[in-house]
């Protein structure tokens, strides 16, 4: 859902009221995600910000806490422990006279090369864009690039006097993505520009900033990421990933001033349910992880609207003799959320069976290895929602579907593995240890909160099956039966 689809109509409108709320708890409500962050009441889309410091994740997020409908855009914010569990903190920026907050980043400046640390805690920082003409108070100003700092591990911001530290280049360019580079000493950023260009630009101080480098990167939308990771089980070798709005990336090489694509653009995601992803800044041994809007689902009668995926930690690995693709899978913190599994091995699925009856709930991690047999397809039904596997005699891959999905999947010795995270309103499939993703929103059906394991057209041979039913994040107990959710508890750890 790319923002130039909203009218300007619509992001100068005053602001609808909340829908009233519903007789359930905070955070228990009908339709609300139970293991993935959604606001407490308001619009959200874009993450935005995700940075590590001294414990603390923190995600901020575009948010309109007046309506839930998009609009009067702010950062909203989260803190976390574990990328599990999330405590929503005020609101860290604010629609100004310079526009209202679009997205962008955040890092920690170590070396206080901006000059702006008081104390001993290192300077956060937030780049934002500044949304001229978007609200009544910006008519008549650009797009811009702005930054705010905070000197108290993220508690309070305050947007620097100098902005913006990035005048308007060009239209609506926006989504700043800053990262440091090592070798040159200096701040990277990419931005979107326009139309199907990105820039590359470089700065010694986070405040002066100077473009070395334009791409063109078809059909990828926004929100540009860029980082550096190393290649699993090759010592030594590391390579910059270029990311875009709806999941597809570049795999290159990076001077400190020229971004040099060595695999061109393909996707880790299929669906309409993943955008504007960003990875973690400054996470400790080398983690890369991966959070995304999971934009269009629908919440009826709630008091927000969207929702969060989970974290997935992504993997960069040789492909073939002279490629590279990205792996994802979801973090091992989810292993906090896992009751006691039920197991099965070396199990034949027949037709008109089903071995998974009388197993009920609707918040699942399902773990599944699964040979073809002599049936045409395999799958899961949760909720009412598909998820199927479906190949035919002799060929070299599966077609996996979610939902209305499909996407596919090469053949391993015969075989597949699938991996599901079922929520209340979303379903994350994972084919092949993270070969692929497809994350998709979808509403519940009524009465169904079952779990059921089909095969059609001839028997299905299970080759392992491990199933864990999750807890909510909301609350200590577990969460693994429609309205059975407490009222909302914080995490532990987090003091202010």
């Amino acid at each position: 859902m790319n923002r130039r689809q909203f009218s300007l109509l619509a992001s100068l409108a005053l602001a609808r009221p909340l829908p009233a709320q519903t007789t359930q708890p905070a955070y228990a409500e009908k339709y609300r995600p139970q293991f993935h962050f959604s606001p407490r009441k308001g619009w959200t889309n874009d993450p935005n910000g995700l940075v590590f410091y001294r414990g603390r994740y923190h995600l901020f997020f575009q948010h309109n806490p007046l309506d839930v409908k998009w609009g009067n855009m702010t950062w909203g914010h989260a803190v976390s422990t574990d990328m599990v569990h999330w405590k929503q903190e005020a609101n860290a920026l604010e629609p100004d006279r310079m526009g209202t907050m679009f997205s962008g980043s955040a890092v920690v400046d170590w070396n206080n090369t901006a000059g702006l640390q008081k104390g001993e805690d290192k300077t956060l920082v937030l780049f934002y864009t500044a949304a001229g003409g978007t609200s009544p108070e910006s008519q008549g100003q650009p797009y811009t690039q702005c930054m705010a700092c905070s000197n108290d591990r993220g508690r309070t911001w305050i947007k620097f006097a100098g902005n913006p530290v990035v005048p308007n280049l060009v239209g609506h360019n926006r989504d700043p993505k800053v990262v440091w580079h090592a070798p040159s000493r200096q701040w990277i950023m990419t931005l979107f520009l326009d139309g199907s260009t990105y820039g590359f630009l470089t700065s010694p101080d986070l405040k002066k900033w100077t473009l070395q480098q334009k791409i063109s990167v078809p059909k990828v939308g926004e929100c540009p990421d860029f980082f550096e990771m190393p290649v699993e089980n090759e010592a030594g070798v590391r390579k910059w990933v270029w990311t875009g709005a709806n999941g597809s990336y570049l795999v290159g090489s990076f001077d400190g001033r020229r971004f040099q694509a060595e695999v061109m653009t393909q996707p880790l995601s299929y669906g309409a349910n993943y955008y504007a992803a960003q990875t973690f800044s400054d996470l400790p041994q080398d983690r890369r992880v991966q959070m995304a809007w999971m934009s269009g689902g629908r919440y009826p009668d709630m008091p927000f609207n969207q929702q969060m995926s989970f974290p997935y930690e992504l993997k960069l690995r040789r492909y073939g003799y002279d490629s590279y693709r990205l792996f994802a899978l979801p973090i091992t913190e989810i292993d906090s959320l896992r009751a006691a599994p039920r197991r099965w091995k070396d199990q034949v699925v027949k037709p008109g069976e089903n071995p998974l009856a009388g197993m009920q709930g609707d918040l699942w991690d399902i773990h599944a290895e699964i040979e073809a047999g002599q049936a045409q397809e395999v799958g899961f039904r949760i909720s009412g929602w598909t998820v199927t596997a479906r190949w035919k005699e002799n060929a070299r891959e599966y077609s996996l579907q979610n939902g209305p999905l499909s996407a596919p999947v090469p053949l391993r010795d015969g075989r597949i593995k699938i991996r599901i995270l079922a929520d209340r309103t979303s379903m994350e499939v994972f084919a092949n240890d993270g070969e692929l993703v497809m994350p998709t929103c979808f509403l519940p059906e009524e009465g169904r909160p079952g779990l059921e394991l089909f095969a059609v057209g001839g028997a299905a041979r299970l080759l392992s099956l491990e199933i864990f039913p999750l807890k909510s994040i909301w609350t200590t107990a577990s969460a693994n039966s429609t309205g059975a959710i407490p009222t909302f508890l914080p995490p532990q750890g987090l003091k202010r």
